[in-house]
C-alpha cells in the first residue's frame, strides 16, 4: 500500500470530519449564499472548465470509449449552465437540518424532540460524469455535511477543474473550505484507502458500473448506500392506450440510452402484441435501436429482430439495445420484473386503475410509474435540485437521494432535574 497516499487521504478525512462539526453551525442563509456564489463562479470560469474537459475527451477518444460514455463526460456551455442552475435550485430548496420530526412529552416531565441532523462526512465515489462534482458538493453543503469526492480517471481534469473553482469560492464564505475534499489522483489504490476511513467518514455512496459498486461493497468498512444497475422495465398491458405506450416506450429507450433510468426491457401483453409491436419496433429500428426479441416476438415480427438470450433480460445495456418479451398477464410482468429487474425504476402502461394499483403494490422497486416514462427517476425531475445517487437499497435511503436522504436524526431530551429510579 502507498504510504504517502494513505497519509494524504487520512489527513483529508480528518479535515473533513472537523469541518463537518463546524457545518452544523452554519446558517441556512450563509449556505445559500455560498451556493449562489458557486453557481456564478461556474459560469465565470466556463472557458477554463471546457478547456480542461477537452483533455479528458481527447483521452477518451484515444481509448475508444463508447459514444454514451463520451456524452456523459462532455462539458459545454449548456451543461455548465445546467450545473450552475442546479446549485441555484439547491439554494432555493428548504433546508432539512433542524426540522422537528416528532415531539414526545413523558409523564415524568421529560420533553423529547426528534430532530433532523446532518450525517457528517459523506464519501462519494463516481465515474465519468463531471457534473456530479458540483451537484454533490451543493447537496452536501446545503444539508450541512462535509464531502469527500473520488471521481474516475476518465474525468480527472474536469473534476479537478470544477472542484478548484468551487473550493476557491468557499474561501470567501463562512463555510470552511475543508468541508469539500477531492481525492485528485488516478491511482486506484486511493479508493481502497478511502473505503477504510471509517473513523472519519460516515457513509459511502458509489455511483458507477457494476464492477465499481461490487468493489466498494466488498471492500468498505464504512456503511454503503449503493446505486446498483438500472435494469428498468416497462410493461405494456392489454388495457393500455397503445399510442401513449408508443410515446412512453420510445422516450424511455431512445431519449438518453446511456443512463440508469432508461428502459432496457419491454414486456408486451400477448393480446395487444400483434397490434403494438410492428409499429413500435419500426420506430425503434428507425432510431437505431437493436431489438432482441423472444420467440413470440420474433414470430409476430417475422424474424426481423435478433433472437434474445436469457442473459439479455438480465442486462443493463446502457446503449441503443432493447430486450423484448411477449407475456400473458400482469402476474407474468410482476414476476419477471421482480426476478430480473434491479429494483430501480419500472413502469406499467394501462387504463385500468385496479391493474395499476396491483402493479404498484407488487413490484419491489424504488420508483414505480403508471403511464409515464422511467426517465423521470432523477433528483432534478423529482424536485430535489439534484441527487447524490439513486439508491436501490431499502435502508435509510431509497430512490433519488436529495437533501433529506443526506440527513439522519438525533433525540434532544429536555429535563428539569429528573433522575431515573
Amino acid at each position: 500500500m502507498n504510504d504517502q497516499l494513505t497519509q494524504t487521504i487520512i489527513k483529508m478525512a480528518k479535515a473533513a470530519k472537523v469541518a463537518s462539526y463546524q457545518m452544523s453551525l452554519v446558517s441556512t442563509k450563509d449556505k445559500n449564499m455560498a451556493l449562489l456564489k458557486m453557481a456564478k463562479a461556474l459560469i465565470a470560469n466556463q472557458k477554463y472548465l471546457i478547456s480542461e474537459n477537452k483533455k479528458d475527451l481527447a483521452a477518451a477518444q484515444k481509448e475508444n470509449y463508447s459514444k454514451a460514455l463520451i456524452d456523459r463526460l462532455t462539458l459545454n456551455e449548456k451543461t455548465i449552465k445546467g450545473m450552475a442552475q442546479c446549485l441555484v435550485e439547491t439554494a432555493g430548496l428548504k433546508d432539512p437540518v433542524g426540522e422537528l420530526l416528532r415531539t414526545i412529552k413523558r409523564p415524568n416531565g421529560l420533553l423529547i424532540k426528534k430532530v433532523r441532523t446532518p450525517i457528517g462526512v459523506v464519501g462519494i465515489i463516481y465515474e465519468s460524469r463531471p457534473n456530479v462534482t458540483s451537484d454533490c458538493i451543493g447537496l452536501c453543503l446545503k444539508s450541512s455535511n462535509a464531502v469527500i469526492l473520488k471521481g474516475g480517471r476518465e474525468a480527472f481534469y474536469s473534476n479537478n477543474a470544477i472542484f478548484t473553482v468551487l473550493k476557491n469560492v468557499l474561501k470567501k464564505t463562512k463555510i470552511s473550505a475543508e468541508a469539500i475534499q477531492l481525492v485528485g489522483v488516478t491511482d486506484r489504490e486511493a479508493v481502497n484507502i478511502l473505503l477504510k476511513q471509517d473513523e472519519f467518514v460516515d457513509v459511502i455512496v458509489p455511483r458507477g458500473g457494476e464492477d465499481l459498486i461490487r468493489f466498494v461493497v466488498e471492500n468498505s468498512t464504512i456503511p454503503v448506500i449503493k446505486h446498483a444497475k438500472g435494469l428498468c422495465t416497462i410493461y405494456v398491458s392489454d388495457k393500455a392506450d397503445l399510442k401513449m405506450a408508443e410515446k412512453i416506450c420510445f422516450n424511455a429507450k431512445v431519449q438518453k440510452p446511456g443512463v440508469c433510468n432508461a428502459m432496457e426491457t419491454m414486456l408486451v401483453n400477448a393480446k395487444v402484441a400483434k397490434r403494438f409491436l410492428p409499429l413500435m419496433i419500426k420506430e425503434f429500428h428507425a432510431a437505431g435501436v437493436e431489438v432482441r426479441g423472444c420467440e413470440r416476438t420474433r414470430t409476430i415480427l417475422k424474424g426481423h429482430v435478433k433472437q434474445a438470450t436469457d442473459q439479455d433480460f438480465d442486462t443493463e445495456f446502457l446503449d441503443l439495445i432493447l430486450a423484448v418479451k411477449v407475456i400473458d398477464s400482469l402476474k407474468d410482468a410482476i414476476d419477471h420484473i421482480n426476478t430480473h429487474g434491479s429494483h430501480h425504476s419500472d413502469a406499467i402502461v394501462t387504463k385500468d386503475k385496479k391493474e395499476a394499483e396491483a402493479f404498484l403494490k407488487s413490484v419491489d422497486s424504488a420508483s414505480l410509474y403508471v403511464n409515464a416514462s422511467t426517465r423521470f427517476t432523477d433528483g432534478y425531475e423529482f424536485g430535489f435540485g439534484a441527487e447524490v445517487g439513486i439508491s436501490t437499497d431499502k435502508l435509510h435511503a431509497r430512490g433519488p437521494m436529495g437533501l433529506e436522504e443526506l440527513t439522519t436524526y438525533k433525540y434532544l431530551v429536555y429535563g428539569k432535574g429528573q433522575i431515573r429510579t
